[in-house]
């Protein structure tokens, strides 16, 4: 009885180890993440928008590239 509870531990542990052995963009994947349409930032109008969302929200413009915020503390 030890013997296969030990077996059953055993492989429990191989078989969590072994779910993480796949993780990562192999070679032949990469053409397929380099596209247009799979980049976060393709979509000019919805950049827009989340532009527009997010200075309404921090009260502050001009773009991500200035310094300071709607405070008033440059």
């Amino acid at each position: 009885m030890h013997g296969t509870g030990s077996k059953v531990v055993a492989l429990l542990l191989l078989t969590c180890l072994s779910g993480c052995a796949g993780l990562g963009v192999e070679p032949w994947e990469r053409d397929q993440l380099a596209r247009n349409d799979m980049a976060l930032d393709n979509e000019k109008l919805d950049l827009a928008q989340d532009d527009h969302i997010y200075f309404s929200k921090e009260g502050s413009s001009g773009g991500r590239a200035f310094a300071g915020g709607g405070c008033g503390c440059n």
